[in-house]
């Protein structure tokens, strides 16, 4: 295997990883009140927050709604749909 696919391919399964904790720092935020729900959030923001911050610059939230991992979501698959196409133009 290739040295440039493997890091292709460790970057996009970062990218997937990340997903699934901005996925989770969303459903979670539905549930603030729960101590349990802080308690987790408490551990995500630190990870999630400073990527986000990036797109609440552009997008200030509207009303007590935050559109901004929406915006996050689709930057990060645009770049891992461009990470995978990486190994077969290298080939």
């Amino acid at each position: 295997m290739n040295a440039t696919v493997l890091i292709v391919q460790t970057l996009i399964n970062f990218i997937n990883i990340y997903l699934l904790l901005i996925f989770i720092r969303i459903l979670l935020s539905w549930f603030q009140t729960a101590e349990w729900a802080y308690s987790a959030m408490a551990f995500l923001s630190p990870i999630t927050d400073p990527y986000l911050n990036i797109f609440r610059s552009i997008i200030p939230p509207l009303g007590g709604l935050d559109l901004s991992p929406i915006l996050a979501i689709l930057a990060l698959q645009f770049i891992s749909s461009m990470l995978t196409q990486v190994p077969s133009v290298i080939m």
